[in-house]
């Protein structure tokens, strides 16, 4: 699209969800949601929205560069805001997203939830962070692509999310981390989501051990207490893949506890800088995909609007 006249940017944390409990029971989809814990990622998703004058809605979406007509959750939370504005323009989005889609880095919630705060800017509605962040997570519980991750990418920082629903609705405990603590991922590739949130089995897998490991992070929240709740979870999801265990045995052998980014196929743990090291040469001994290795600080910032 050419001469579009008005432009806004804003930018979300990727997230890690170590373990959650399911709530898709009420109807109205603010109150939909999970309870867990997470970490957020100094990576993330940087979403530019780019906006002319039309008498119709024009959308063009683009993902790292190339044009996609399959973003669903991006479709959803646009037309949300034109919808509030009252308004047709035609809009260029443009998404970069800086981890892997699809393995369970929270990279769809990030790319709704930096849309929406750009989108609130652009159009000048004047919502609060919380109300712009609603719209994301109401496209993510439409969609199925998730259900806790826009909360906690709002919050930022280790969280617990303590009961579920919408930013605004949801309670969210800070963990206490320092900024010595790194995330480092081993990414192998995508599990589906929706297919994991749809899947009756699982859902009750997920729920009955859940929501016990949730109780255990609110009366111990540490680090440690967090990876070690996650790989108990991961466990008994029977998620674990055969190389994500081989990842998983050599790193408990050196002493480092390891679990699975919930949902893809992707190895992750916390550590301090000066043990990194020792960890990414595990990582990098079994590394498989074209996605690389990950190493990311934790952005205490949450979900914000750029200059």
């Amino acid at each position: 699209m050419s001469n579009l006249e008005f432009k806004a940017t804003a930018f979300s944390p990727a997230h890690i969800t170590g373990f959650f409990q399911i709530f898709d029971q009420p109807e109205n989809p603010l109150f939909k949601g999970s309870r867990g814990a997470g970490v957020s990622l100094t990576k993330g998703v940087k979403t530019t929205v780019l906006a002319g004058k039309s008498t119709k809605k024009l959308v063009e979406i683009k993902i790292n560069g190339k044009t996609t007509e399959t973003a669903e959750v991006s479709k959803r939370v646009v037309g949300a805001f034109l919808s509030l504005a009252g308004t047709n323009c035609r809009l260029l989005v443009e998404h970069e997203v800086e981890v892997p889609i699809g393995c369970g880095l929270g990279s769809s919630g990030a790319g709704a939830l930096s849309l929406a705060l750009a989108l609130n800017k652009l159009l000048g509605l004047e919502l609060s962070k919380f109300e712009a962040a609603q719209v994301a997570h109401v496209a993510e519980a439409k969609c199925r692509t998730g259900l806790g991750t826009v909360i906690a990418e709002t919050f930022g920082g280790m969280e617990i999310r303590a009961s579920p629903g919408a930013p605004g609705i949801g309670e969210v405990k800070p963990v206490a981390v320092d900024g010595n603590y790194v995330v480092a991922c081993l990414p192998f590739g995508p599990l589906s989501t929706r297919k994991a949130l749809t899947d009756p089995k699982l859902h009750q897998v997920i729920n009955r051990h859940g929501g016990k490991l949730v109780d255990e992070l609110v009366r111990k929240p540490h680090v440690r207490e967090f990876l070690r709740l996650s790989r108990d979870f991961a466990e008994s999801t029977s998620l674990i893949t055969d190389r994500m265990r081989k990842v998983l045995t050599d790193a408990d052998d050196e002493g480092f506890v390891c679990s699975m980014a919930i949902f893809g196929e992707t190895v992750f743990s916390l550590v301090r800088q000066d043990e990194v090291r020792k960890l990414l040469r595990i990582f990098r001994k079994h590394k498989q995909s074209h996605h690389g290795i990950i190493k990311s600080e934790i952005d205490f910032k949450g979900a914000r609007v750029l200059k």
